[in-house]
């Protein structure tokens, strides 16, 4: 079951890697595989944890020009909430692959999503909300953006 929920989720991604995969590019079909805490300071210094961000793909969108799809497994731990952020010019794409999360954009109710519903953000969307709903199990996500090419994924709003 859970298989099947994964491998719905993986076709949009394989659907636009394909895509992709018909042109050549200058640059690698994968992408480092360290994993990066996306974590602001005052989010460290916060009593809940905050996500962590693992790279799967990057590649320059050869039909595209000026544009990189990415995608990313991003992981919540038990009762973890991101900074409020914004993705640039991006157009998100995310999937729950395991857990529940809790989301909200600026100007749209607050949503609940489990494992294996999705959702998108528009270019400029401001995320006001991320949170794993639960205090004990972990939640997963993948990730899928189209950006400009060289420009930030996440941009944490400042703190006052």
């Amino acid at each position: 079951m859970i298989g099947t929920r994964i491998a719905g989720g993986l076709l949009a991604v394989a659907t636009l890697g394909a895509a992709t995969a018909c042109s050549t590019s200058d640059q690698p079909g994968h992408a480092k595989r360290p994993t990066a805490a996306v974590a602001s300071p005052a989010a460290m210094a916060s009593t809940r944890p905050s996500e962590t961000l693992r790279p799967l793909l990057q590649q320059a969108l050869p039909n595209v020009k000026g544009k990189t799809f990415t995608s990313v497994i991003v992981d919540f731990p038990p009762h973890a909430r991101a900074m409020p952020h914004r993705h640039g010019q991006a157009f998100v794409y995310a999937y729950v692959l395991e857990g529940t999360v809790r989301s909200r954009l600026d100007g749209q109710p607050v949503r609940t999503y489990h494992q294996g519903e999705n959702w998108v953000e528009e270019p400029g969307a401001h995320h006001v909300l991320t949170e794993n709903t639960s205090p004990t199990e972990r939640a997963e996500l993948l990730v899928v953006f189209v950006s400009n090419t060289g420009e930030k994924l996440k941009v944490d709003d400042p703190t006052s």
